[in-house]
């Protein structure tokens, strides 16, 4: 019975290939996760400006109110606000996110 082992030396530089190789995925899956983080809050933030901001026009041009630019400036001011409320919120659920999966 001649089982070849490898020695020690090669064993131990395997592991820690296999180990550094390990850390490479998990830190590319965590720059992943990051990036596709801050597109969502940043997609989030500019689609509630514009989406106010054009609600405030369709106010102003239609509604006969008589209040152009206001209806559309105040509501681009709501959606600015909302967009940053939103962006803080996901930003914060992401950050606990990342504190959970390290412990």
């Amino acid at each position: 019975m001649t089982d070849e082992q490898p020695s020690e030396p090669e064993s131990l530089d395997a592991r820690i290939a296999a180990a550094k190789a390990a850390q490479k995925r998990t830190e590319l899956a965590a720059e992943t996760r990051s990036e596709g983080a801050g597109w969502a809050i940043g997609i989030e933030f500019v689609g509630a400006v514009l989406v106010s901001g054009f609600i405030g026009w369709l106010i102003d041009r239609y509604a006969g109110l008589h209040t152009s630019p206001w209806g559309m400036i105040i509501l681009l001011v709501l959606g600015f606000a909302a967009g940053t409320r939103r962006a803080m919120q996901t930003s914060a659920q992401f950050d606990a996110d990342v504190d959970e999966e390290k412990k």
